[in-house]
């Protein structure tokens, strides 16, 4: 039977039963109505008629009048036309021979005797048409009385019917779509066994057959491509086992899903024994799991004794993001991506180490091995600027100057290179003295005093006095300071200007160098203190080598400062850094 048959004999059963109780309700209300009519009707009347003849006798002396005679005449017709019950009749008939005795005689107790029958007869009425009264009055009761249970009986099966039908016949549409909404979430989980049976002969049937159809072809679907992902995941494997950097990996709950041999090695582990535990009950009993999985530091370079000697490797970490297919709680709002875990990876940079320490180490060795001779340059260069040695022409000054201005730049780079050597090896030493800001100040603006004056550039010194101290390396932070005052006369232009203010900010004293030159392009910026960069010029200014930002960053952390730049084009440049203050 198809639903739409169904939901039609459902609700034509309800609209007969409600039509069958009106119906019933309808015929007993009528029925106690008539009752009712019947007992006001006839008998109200012929007491209304008794009364009238009543009043006429008691308030009148005989012989009547006329139109006395006439009223009772009037009332006694009515009450015969008006004879409903038995008894009335015969009683109607004594007080109609009394009433015509009553007014044919003259004799006095003739009249008395009719008098004494007429009232005898009238309370025979009276009493025939009360005792009606009472009788009808029992009936319509009775028939109230069972109209109602009647109509009790009827509201009761009703109800009971239409409550039965309301909790059961819903559940002909109801408990199929439960189904299949159960059945549907299961196969949301991938329980492709799930299957549907109606027996009725309706739409749901035919929804159920074309679902059955469509889990099968699921459940072929996914075991066509069980087997790939078996495969697939027996490649990945190989692969992580034959990768030449160490790799762990965890699922979302924090259980190791795999690690290769190079990771169980280095971290003395039985990859067997380890796959499926959680990772935090392994990190208690293994420090250099926490180290992995839980780093102290920012420092993503880890020193592993491994191969019989101290190795350096680069930690890497990366969660994996897969999208969320879940069933989810909450149904506003749901996430469409979640962690499936994460990666940790451990590269083996101790050939690129040990490659780096020995380019630092040539690079300290030739920066000193030059140095010796650019000293002695500088000085031969000095005692040929001497007239005492001889005077030259002036090509002569010329090229000299040309080879003195070479010769400081070498010198320059060269102890900036062992300066960077010593930063990168670990061997940089900071002497550390409380000192008062200005000193610093005054060093660096005595050191480039005369390359502004060459240019005519006019430093502009803003330095409270009293300042507080600072603990600091007061040559390292000079260079600092210099190394901003020489990029800033460089690239002003001349008889421009060049800001130095040294104020207090908090519990920190700020050191700032502005020029009014080009400025540097925000794309640049960013890059300004690693090591060799340098911002592409126009040909005018010459470049350095691309250190000394570099090293002036070393410096002010090493110093617990920080170091930065404000620029932009067409705006000049600032370069800052500040020291903390001496508690």
């Amino acid at each position: 039977m198809k639903i739409k048959t169904k939901l039609r004999l459902g609700f034509g059963f309800l609209f007969i039963i409600v039509l069958s109780f009106g119906l019933i309700a309808l015929f007993y209300l009528n029925e106690l109505s008539d009752k009712s009519k019947v007992i006001l009707k006839d008998n109200y009347k012929s007491l209304k008629y008794v009364a009238a003849i009543r009043n006429v006798i008691d308030q009148n002396n005989f012989p009547l009048s006329q139109k006395q005679e006439s009223t009772f005449a009037e009332n006694l017709e009515n009450e015969g036309k008006n004879i409903t019950e038995p008894g009335e009749k015969v009683a109607f008939q004594k007080l109609e021979t009394a009433f015509k005795t009553l007014i044919s005689t003259t004799t006095i107790t003739i009249k008395e005797n009719s008098i004494r029958d007429l009232r005898f007869a009238l309370q025979n009425i009276e009493k025939v048409n009360m005792k009606a009264i009472y009788d009808k009055n029992e009936l319509a009761n009775q028939a109230s009385s069972r109209a109602n249970l009647y109509i009790m009986i009827a509201a009761t099966l009703s109800f009971i019917i239409l409550f039965t039908f309301i909790v059961n016949f819903p559940g002909f549409v109801a408990n199929p779509l439960a189904e299949f909404s159960a059945a549907i979430k299961q196969i949301s989980r991938k329980n492709y066994k799930q299957r549907l049976h109606f027996e009725n002969d309706d739409e749901f049937t035919e929804l159920a057959d074309s679902f059955n159809g469509m889990v099968v072809k699921l459940n072929e679907w996914e075991n066509s491509n069980l087997s790939k992902i078996k495969s697939e995941k027996s490649r990945i494997e190989a692969i992580i086992a034959q990768m030449q950097d160490a790799i762990i990996g965890l699922n979302e709950k924090g259980e190791v899903l795999f690690l290769n041999h190079l990771a169980a090695k280095l971290m003395s582990l039985d990859e067997d024994k380890v796959v499926g535990q959680n990772v935090a009950e392994l990190m208690q009993k293994n420090e250099l799991l926490k180290r992995i999985i839980k780093p102290e530091t920012a420092d993503n370079t880890l020193k592993i004794y491994a191969d019989d000697k101290e190795s350096y490797f680069l930690l890497e970490n990366r969660e994996i993001i897969i999208p969320n297919y879940e069933e989810q709680e909450e149904k506003t709002l749901f996430a469409s991506s979640k962690s499936a875990g994460s990666v940790y990876t451990l590269k083996n940079i101790t050939q690129f180490k040990e490659l780096d320490e020995a380019k630092t180490n040539f690079i300290a060795t030739v920066s000193h091995e030059l140095k010796t001779p650019l000293s002695s340059i500088k000085m031969s260069l000095k005692l040929l600027n001497d007239t005492r040695v001889g005077n030259m022409n002036e090509e002569q000054h010329e090229l000299l100057n040309h080879i003195k201005e070479d010769s400081d730049r070498l010198l320059k780079i060269t102890s900036e290179l062992l300066d960077l050597s010593q930063v990168e090896t670990g061997n940089l030493k900071l002497t550390f003295a409380i000192t008062k800001p200005e000193e610093i100040v005054r060093y660096a603006v005595d050191a480039v005093k005369f390359q502004a004056e060459q240019k005519s550039i006019e430093l502009v010194l803003n330095c409270d006095q009293y300042l507080p101290s600072v603990n600091a390396d007061i040559q390292k932070t000079a260079w600092v300071l210099v190394n901003f005052l020489s990029n800033a006369l460089r690239y002003s232009s001349e008889k421009s200007k060049v800001m130095i203010d040294v104020f207090q900010k908090d519990k920190f004293i700020e050191f700032s160098v502005r020029d009014f030159g080009k400025g540097i392009d925000e794309k640049y910026q960013k890059r300004l203190f690693d090591r060799y960069f340098q911002v592409p010029t126009d040909g005018q200014n010459k470049s350095g080598s691309g250190l000394g930002l570099a090293i002036s960053k070393d410096f002010i952390e090493a110093e617990q400062g920080k170091i930065w730049v404000v620029s932009a084009i067409g705006e000049g440049s600032k370069f800052c850094f500040s020291l903390p203050v001496v508690e």
